[in-house]
């Protein structure tokens, strides 16, 4: 009973398709030239009659749709579909930089860090005061005066507190590339999703263009007697099936978009079309990605930074007890009386210089344990760049292992699986026309040749994250790191 259906579905498919008839116009004289009106691409509701740019994101205005001659009198009109602009990834990632905090909060840690660094290296500041010594009617009104006391570091310790410090700035220097990295690692992992999305709701639209086209002409045949009932349920029944995934392939797309609005901190941004070759995956070599990582991560150079920091923190704990000289001096007026003749006091002793130095004798604390804690951490930062090494060899494999799978299916798929499935499905189909084929193993080869494309749109969406992860020195896509952590 197929047989005949499926014939019938074959002949009345291409009338189905074919829509209307069409209507020659009836010529008209020309009319004028409509205005242009600009737009944002990323803010759509940013007008203007003339070129320029976006006052919210700084991106050029693009001619959009022509105003007709109600718009450019800026009166409103009836809504007509808005143009689509094509957005390419370096839109995003300008945005992202410009736009996302991470940027900013990182830039702040780096200026804190260059703020500790000059403040380590700062003498201490003098101290003014003013002293008096017996201070009574008895003494004639005794000494006062004022001083002034200065503290002189030596042996250099405030050269290196700065230099350990300019260490910690120039590690935060290095965090805050990664999280520029790590930032644009995101964006390129989303915008690529965003591109399998889009093709992902192509595949899936046309499969479901074509189950409809089913429905259509089965519910024509079945109300002329060539098709029974459960024929036409179950074409209903994949329809509703092929509709519900391209639906979730819709919902996909969205949660992706808000995924990247959150991102570039666009709230307003909404899925529109991507300029991109989702097909044309990245070749890496394994040894040249290691290589690469190694010479450009912020990770390892961090890693390395931290055993100069800790081979100055050794040296500053070293010089800690040597010890600083203490100054004072300063001038007072004793108005005590000096020599007492048989009359009485005769002279007042007037103005005199006072002064005291001093230094801490190092008897007792050595800083025998700043030392000693200073050069265990200078051994485990020495020990953290081998680790560091190891644990990105260790990433890479794995990072690596997962883009070659994925390469592998992209190019089986392309080659032989998908030629495949598409030439079994022909198959099917002239086997029909010669009515010696069934309908269920037409159905079936259909069915599996949208789900291998599925899984090709998949694999495609996968090894472009991995590459992206690997080009990316394998810093976490995430963006989750706390502003100057590694």
């Amino acid at each position: 009973m197929y047989k005949p259906i499926l014939l019938t579905l074959l002949m009345l498919a291409p009338l189905l398709s074919q829509g209307q008839e069409h209507v020659h116009p009836v010529p008209s004289s020309p009319a004028p030239k409509p205005a242009v009106i600009y737009s944002c691409p990323m803010h759509p509701e940013v007008k203007s009659k003339t070129a320029g740019k976006c006052p919210k994101c700084s991106m050029v205005l693009e001619p959009g749709k022509e105003l007709s001659d109600l718009e450019a009198a800026g009166l409103p009109t009836l809504a007509q579909p808005a143009d689509t602009a094509h957005l390419h990834l370096e839109d995003f990632e300008r945005m992202a930089l410009e736009a996302n905090p991470i940027i900013g909060q990182s830039k702040a840690t780096v200026d804190a860090a260059a703020g500790r660094a000059l403040q380590a290296g700062l003498w201490p500041n003098p101290t003014i005061g003013a002293n008096g010594e017996h201070v009574s009617r008895v003494t004639g009104g005794g000494a006062i005066g004022g001083f002034i006391e200065q503290r002189f570091v030596t042996a250099g310790k405030l050269g290196l507190s700065r230099k350990v410090a300019q260490q910690d700035q120039a590690v935060a220097a290095q965090h805050q590339s990664a999280q520029k990295q790590m930032l644009l690692n995101s964006v390129r992992s989303l915008f690529y999703q965003a591109l399998g999305d889009q093709l992902l709701i192509q595949v899936r639209s046309d499969l479901a263009k074509l189950a409809i086209r089913a429905v259509g002409v089965s519910r024509e045949l079945a109300n002329v007697g060539q098709a029974d009932r459960p024929d036409l349920l179950a074409a209903e029944t994949e329809a509703e099936r092929i509709d519900l995934e391209l639906i979730g392939a819709q919902n996909a797309r969205d949660r992706t978009w808000r995924q990247m609005a959150a991102l570039v901190n666009q709230p307003g941004l909404k899925p529109s079309a991507l300029d991109g070759d989702l097909t044309d995956i990245p070749k890496l070599d394994a040894d040249q990605a290691i290589e690469a990582i190694y010479r450009d991560s912020p990770e390892l150079r961090s890693a390395e930074i931290a055993v100069q920091r800790g081979d100055y923190a050794v040296r500053r704990a070293q010089v800690e007890m040597i010890p600083d000289l203490f100054v004072r001096g300063g001038l007072r007026n004793n108005r005590e009386y000096g020599e007492i003749g048989p009359q009485g006091p005769t002279q007042r002793r007037g103005l005199e210089g006072i002064f005291d130095v001093g230094v801490q004798i190092p008897i007792f604390d050595r800083n025998q344990g700043g030392v000693k804690a200073a050069k265990a951490e200078a051994e485990h930062a020495r020990l953290g760049v081998q680790r560091t090494k190891l644990a990105i060899k260790a990433r890479l494999a794995a990072a690596f292992k997962d883009y070659l799978d994925s390469s592998v299916a992209v190019e089986r798929y392309r080659t032989r699986i998908l030629p495949k499935a598409r030439q079994a499905y022909d198959l099917y189909l002239s086997n029909f026309r010669q009515m010696a084929g069934a309908y269920p193993q037409a159905l079936i080869a259909q069915r599996n040749l949208f789900q291998l494309q599925d899984s090709y749109v998949a694999a495609l969406v996968n090894t472009w994250q991995r590459a992206i992860e690997i080009q990316g020195l394998l810093l976490n896509t995430g963006v989750t790191m706390g502003a100057g952590e590694p």
